[in-house]
């Protein structure tokens, strides 16, 4: 009987190796096909995945950012909230599913999202960068502030994140530090016509009209035709 009992170890030793290789294979062809651009094709490859191991955290994580690709907030929603029942610590899954919640207008339960994916991950730098756009939709700027200066200390070459920490100053009438951000932006990327355009209506409210109008003149000619509107309303 020995030689039995050893031939079915073996046996259940070789199912259960290409059981996890099986599903790892089909969550490896929907990465590739999330990457091509192939959203449905990798929905489908991460449902196999998930069908063969339904305790496979990455793949509802991956099925989820295709789900959101393809405008299916609440689906996301669904996945990523199995991912955190599977890995409560899994810090994409609450990222992607505080992604998912500003893609549906949920900014409150957005920004508590990206507050839990920041505790897991204190330099989460995309989680206080979505964290500060959430609290600006909520009219939080001076939080909204917080957050893009934590984004700039992570990465001090975000020219989105001046652009953006300019636009709260701006609003919260900081004309003078909103501009310094907007020059930082175009330092970063001259051709950044967003900052441009930002930086003109700055210095329009400090009454400085001449560099205010040249600023969305060259937002124009970067291709921000909605400076055109500005020009002929504060230019002429």
């Amino acid at each position: 009987m020995k030689p039995l009992l050893i031939l079915l170890f073996l046996s259940l030793c070789v199912s259960s190796y290409s059981y996890s290789q099986t599903a790892e294979t089909y969550y490896n062809e929907g990465v590739y096909k999330d990457k091509r651009g192939d959203h449905s094709g990798a929905i489908a490859d991460y449902s196999k995945a998930i069908e063969i191991n339904p305790r496979y955290a990455e793949a509802y994580v991956g099925r989820g950012v295709s789900n959101g690709s393809l405008n299916k907030h609440t689906d996301a929603i669904v996945d990523f909230n199995i991912a955190i029942e599977i890995s409560p610590n899994y810090v994409d899954a609450y990222y992607n599913r505080g992604v998912a919640k500003t893609e549906l207008g949920d900014y409150r339960g957005a920004i508590l999202d990206y507050t839990k994916a920041i505790d897991l991950n204190p330099n989460y730098i995309d989680a206080y960068f979505n964290r500060a756009m959430s609290n600006g939709r909520l009219g939080n700027y001076t939080e909204a502030i917080k957050d893009f200066s934590k984004s700039i200390e992570i990465n001090p070459n975000l020219s989105e994140a001046y652009l953006n920490r300019g636009i709260a100053k701006d609003i919260l009438e900081d004309y003078r530090g909103a501009i310094a951000d907007f020059n930082r932006a175009i330092e970063i990327n001259p051709r950044y016509s967003g900052a441009f355009y930002e930086r003109g209506i700055s210095k329009l409210n400090l009454r400085d009209i001449n560099g205010g109008c040249l600023d969305l003149s060259r937002a124009g000619e970067l291709g921000m035709f909605d400076a055109y509107e500005a020009i002929r309303e504060y230019c002429n």
